[in-house]
């Protein structure tokens, strides 16, 4: 993975995380679709992740949980905005209980996923959108830049294989 940008903006309650992959579109929109490969990589490596449920659809929705270095759960919740395989995914985000219902239904952000073909490979641009510049604040205190940083750095081992050599 090349690290490209990651760009804060106050004004607009905007976190902007810009990589890019040497792999084609469609192999790094697999990352996204495949729970056992989304799961490989979300949440930093400390914090690894387990999508109990993934409904890869429009209006689907996900339970994961990302476990700590002292086994304690952090659970959170997606509904699939809109999907547009394989260029771009629209994401309502938040914290979530055990069960994987929101905590705070109110307490959501969106992020926005865009894959684009650089002739090289793909360039892939994570929009996040805050509610509030509360909320951003909040998460950027919590971790979240660097912990996206460290997530999309675990792709690279995931794009390397083929789908014959990856775990199931």
């Amino acid at each position: 993975m090349t690290f490209v940008s990651s760009t804060k903006d106050a004004e607009n309650l905007t976190l902007t995380l810009v990589t890019e992959f040497a792999a084609d579109r469609e192999r790094v929109w697999q990352v996204w679709e495949d729970p056992r490969q989304l799961e490989r990589w979300w949440g930093p490596p400390t914090w690894p992740a387990t999508f109990a449920t993934h409904d890869f659809t429009p209006g689907g929705r996900s339970h994961y949980f990302m476990t700590g270095p002292e086994g304690e759960r952090a659970h959170g919740w997606w509904r699939f905005v809109a999907i547009e395989a394989p260029s771009r995914l629209e994401i309502e985000d938040g914290f979530a209980n055990e069960d994987g219902s929101p905590t705070d239904p109110e307490d959501s952000a969106t992020f926005l996923v865009t894959l684009e073909d650089t002739g090289a490979g793909t360039r892939m641009t994570t929009l996040s959108r805050f509610r509030s510049l509360e909320q951003l604040e909040r998460m950027l205190a919590m971790g979240m830049e660097e912990g996206m940083k460290q997530a999309s750095g675990q792709i690279d081992a995931i794009l390397a294989e083929t789908r014959e050599d990856a775990p199931r």
